[in-house]
């Protein structure tokens, strides 16, 4: 039986590609760069693998928020401050939210039937900044963000933290949720708890991680968990 449900917030429950791209629009035009299609593409490729290295303990996070701009400048051919550019980026993906469709609801129809968790690798400014804007706090028991456990998804080291904190503490009575298969399955996996996948776009299932339970829709999950 289920009593523990942990969610990721980027692109599970907050539009994160929605922050980015307005974010990113914004820095990129402080910079005399047109804010076109391409090159919106082009820093989220580079910010994702930068965010991937982070989760293979590659680099840190402060590596993270800068190489992201170095990289993405040095390969565009763009003069202006990387350090500049990223504090302005974090600045403004911190204003704001964009829920997921369905994500609101969701919390409402679990909130009193489990235990809600929210477990982040973002940046803890950003994530605090976009939940209290979006006003979810209210519907968790506890929010586990990496920047302020000092671990990161998906080290072991972090879901021991993050199930030291939850109260009577079961392993087969918890769930994790998101959509990234390297941080919130492979964690998740690692960690002895079973997984859900949120796979809006339906992609085929990998060998390793291997997701337990896979979902297309958010609506979804509440009658996955009350089989459980």
């Amino acid at each position: 039986m289920i009593k523990n449900i942990l969610f990721d917030l980027d692109d599970t429950l907050l539009d994160f590609k929605m922050a980015e791209k307005v974010a990113l629009t914004k820095t990129l035009e402080w910079a005399g760069i047109t804010p076109d299609q391409r090159a919106i593409d082009h820093y989220s490729k580079i910010n994702s693998r930068q965010w991937e290295r982070l989760e293979a303990g590659e680099i840190t996070r402060a590596q993270v928020k800068l190489s992201r701009f170095e990289i993405f400048f040095r390969e565009e051919g763009i003069g202006a401050d990387p350090a500049q550019a990223a504090a302005r980026y974090e600045s403004l993906l911190g204003q704001g939210h964009y829920w997921i469709p369905g994500a609101q609801e969701l919390l409402e129809n679990l909130q009193g039937k489990y235990r809600l968790y929210l477990a982040t690798n973002g940046t803890a400014s950003v994530q605090h900044g976009r939940m209290d804007s979006a006003g979810m706090k209210e519907y968790f028991q506890d929010i586990f963000i990496s920047e302020e456990l000092g671990a990161d998804k998906p080290s072991l080291e972090y879901f021991r933290i993050c199930f030291d904190r939850i109260p009577d503490f079961k392993p087969e009575e918890t769930l994790m949720v998101g959509d990234r298969l390297t941080s919130d399955i492979l964690g998740g996996n690692r960690a002895g708890i079973a997984t859900v996948w949120y796979n809006p776009e339906n992609l085929p299932a990998p060998d390793q991680p291997k997701p337990a339970y896979i979902i297309t829709s958010l609506d979804q999950l509440p009658g996955l968990a009350a089989e459980l």
